[in-house]
């Protein structure tokens, strides 16, 4: 195996991997832990919330920013319509990061600073807000890990020519 060929599957594997785990952790928080919240005390949900949070957020945003990047970099290195849909793939990581980035992480901020004795008015809220946000970075996430999928088995099969530039 060649130098070249030995970086492209470190890349697409690297890739598949990051984004699969991503997928994967976003998509089980979103059908366990927040219905987990949800059903205990405040008390206990802030308290698990801000430790989750001091955990997840250096691994996750390295995820993110690792799935993006070799994503992009898939994509730059493929071929034809497997190229595209790689591009595709690191264009939903990459929202992925920037949804957490500028939607969940500063209503994560917020929430560390909460106090049970004195929530703010709009709690419920912002919790509703970070839910969404969720929402569309597991989507984007899951979107990803799908189209790197599908770019992999397109280049493998050798279905790499797109019509238009053949």
């Amino acid at each position: 195996m060649s130098r070249s060929t030995v970086t492209t599957v470190l890349v697409r594997n690297t890739a598949l991997v990051s984004t699969g785990i991503l997928a994967g952790a976003f998509t089980y928080a979103r059908v366990a832990v927040s219905p987990t919240f949800r059903a205990v005390p405040m008390d206990v949900h802030l308290t698990f919330r801000v430790a989750l949070m001091a955990m997840n957020a250096p691994f996750m945003q390295a995820l993110m920013g690792l799935g993006a990047v070799t994503s992009l970099v898939f994509a730059y290195t493929g071929r034809g319509r497997a190229r595209i849909v790689a591009a595709i793939a690191g264009g939903a990581a990459l929202t992925s990061l920037l949804v957490t980035r500028f939607g969940n992480v500063p209503i994560n901020e917020r929430i560390k600073t909460w106090h049970i004795g004195s929530l703010p008015a709009n709690y419920e809220d912002q919790l509703n807000r970070w839910e969404t946000f969720h929402d569309i970075r597991t989507a984007a996430a899951v979107l990803a890990f799908i189209l790197l999928l599908t770019a992999v088995e397109m280049a493998k099969s050798g279905r790499t020519a797109t019509p238009a530039f053949s």
